[in-house]
């Protein structure tokens, strides 16, 4: 049966509807489906920069303490140095001030004249060589001339039989004294004492307060620093 011309355009229209209705709906669809995609994208983006913003903290934040450490580290060693210096500052201090003592030591001269005599004897008993010389300071040989026969005398009576013989070295002397008591001087130095030695020159007791000093000090280092830092300064 033939459609008259309203119909015809009845159904035209209600097709139109229809086609438009489907195009709106499918395009509803397209832009949910795309705004989730794209919110999707977006927080991928977000969550893959936010990594990367994560990760350049940690990165930076690593690096801070890392200068941190290494600044500490600097200053505890920089402090241990100090530490370090200032209980050596000390333990020289007490060298030095026994330094300065043997120093004024000779100007005694009773008490200079029995430790040379003492040396001397001590020295002889070391060498056990027959035949010996003596040097001294150019300010002592007078004094250690005359203490050369009372020292055999000396060793004798302690050891028993003839004591060495004794020759003073007139040709070779030791250092002169300290100038101003202190170790500044251009030139070396002697405190006081004498050296001895066989007559080759071949084995030597050096006798001189520097030296004995010098040995005396390295024996004593661990008990000196004990008192002046306590116990466990020597760990």
């Amino acid at each position: 049966m033939a459609l008259n011309d309203a119909e015809a355009h009845d159904q035209i229209d209600q097709m139109v509807r229809f086609i438009k209705q489907e195009a709106q709906e499918k395009a509803s669809e397209i832009g949910v489906s795309a705004e989730e995609e794209f919110n999707i994208e977006k927080l991928h983006m977000l969550e893959a920069e936010k990594g990367r913003v994560r990760k350049d903290f940690e990165r930076r934040e690593g690096l801070i303490e890392t200068k941190k450490k290494i600044e500490y580290s600097k200053q505890l060693n920089a402090s241990r140095i100090k530490v370090l210096q200032v209980r050596e500052d000390a333990v020289q201090g007490v060298l030095e001030e026994a330094e300065a003592k043997l120093q004024t030591f000779s100007q005694d001269k009773s008490k200079y004249e029995a430790m040379l005599t003492d040396l001397l004897v001590q020295a002889l008993a070391k060498l056990k060589q027959p035949e010996t010389k003596v040097k001294s300071r150019e300010c002592d040989a007078q004094l250690v001339k005359k203490i050369i026969e009372p020292a055999r005398t000396a060793y004798s009576k302690r050891f028993g039989g003839e004591a060495p013989t004794v020759e003073f070295d007139s040709e070779d002397s030791l250092p002169p004294p300290p100038e101003n008591n202190g170790k500044g001087d251009e030139f070396e130095s002697c405190s006081g004492g004498l050296v001895v030695s066989s007559t080759n020159g071949k084995i030597v007791c050096d006798n001189t307060f520097d030296t004995r000093l010098g040995i005396a000090y390295q024996a004593t280092l661990p008990s000196i620093r004990t008192v002046l830092f306590g116990a466990h300064s020597n760990k």
